[in-house]
């Protein structure tokens, strides 16, 4: 298959790119506004081309008739898009829609597999949200992705092409620097400790919970969308709640002790961010995933064995 990832310099798109680069069967496509860097280690580095891109102005320079797939992840993070509304209607919504167009015009029926977020969701939710809950999002990241999603339905209803938009549980434990997520302190208050490093968590509240994945279970949710068939989902609504646990900070912080020792939870201070708080309290913490299970989705067992998958690979 050749594949095409866009926002392919971050964490994402390098860490599927790794995968789809150790089978000798796909080429890849990687690009960003910055030109992305190949996967260090994989097996077929040759079939891999980098391409510094702005959708906004070149999306038709990544765009050919032989594609097979593409995975949309580019994109400005949650408190990004929170504090800078011109940058993060352009980036995420502007570039998306242009992205869309030149597929429908040069590969019609392409498979598009879109990164959407459980921040589409906001207050009131029930205890448990399933996929008939309609979204309600609390912050510009949230809005600027159900219009994305409603984009992907109307495109994939006209067969422009063929969609798939998957909203993901927060990504924990990211390796790398932190970014401009709110919830960036998720990943960081394990990763920084195990690097002897001080985090900030910015919510004074060892109950609060949030809906986590792994980065090893999300690149195999990813992968499997390559293989559904086009009508797993309705044309018009083709988005999923992709599975994830809910974990609780003090849990974390338990499964930091357990895995790095006592010590490490020294580097840790717990502040409250007033202009973070909100946006936080406004995501849903648990889901019914009956139907992504159904269709082959899976779920991490544990959060310790999150952590415990992120040293092996320090």
């Amino acid at each position: 298959m050749k594949i095409l990832i866009t926002g392919a310099a971050g964490f994402i798109g390098q860490l599927l790119a790794k995968e789809l680069l150790n089978d000798a069967s796909h080429q890849v496509v990687l690009t960003d506004i910055h030109e992305p860097g190949v996967p260090e280690g994989v097996k077929y580095p040759q079939n891999a081309t980098a391409i510094q891109a702005d959708l906004l102005t070149g999306a038709d320079t990544v765009v050919d008739a032989s594609l097979d797939a593409v995975y949309a992840f580019h994109g400005i993070m949650s408190s990004g898009s929170e504090a800078d509304f011109e940058l993060g209607m352009s980036v995420n919504v502007d570039a998306t829609r242009i992205l869309l167009d030149a597929l429908r015009r040069t590969c019609p029926g392409v498979r598009v597999i879109y990164s959407s977020s459980q921040a589409v969701y906001g207050l009131p939710l029930p205890e448990v949200v399933d996929d008939s809950v309609i979204p309600t999002p609390q912050s510009s990241y949230g809005a600027e992705k159900i219009i994305c999603e409603t984009l992907i339905n109307e495109y994939t209803r006209r067969k422009f092409i063929t969609g798939f938009v998957l909203r993901f549980p927060t990504i924990s434990v990211r390796p790398g620097r932190p970014t401009a997520a709110a919830s960036s302190f998720l990943s960081g208050m394990i990763r920084e400790p195990l690097d002897g490093k001080q985090c900030v968590i910015p919510i004074e509240d060892r109950a609060f919970k949030s809906w986590l994945c792994s980065p090893k279970t999300l690149v195999y949710n990813l992968l499997l969308t390559l293989t559904l068939p086009a009508d797993a989902l309705p044309p018009h609504i083709r988005q999923l709640n992709v599975p994830g646990i809910c974990v609780t900070v003090q849990e974390m912080m338990d499964a930091l002790e357990k895995v790095g020792g006592k010590e490490k939870l020294s580097l840790l201070t717990e502040r409250e961010d007033p202009a973070l708080k909100p946006i936080l309290l406004s995501w849903p913490t648990r889901f019914d995933n009956r139907q992504a299970i159904a269709l082959g989705f899976k779920r991490d067992s544990s959060f310790e064995d999150a952590v415990r998958d992120y040293q092996q690979g320090m």
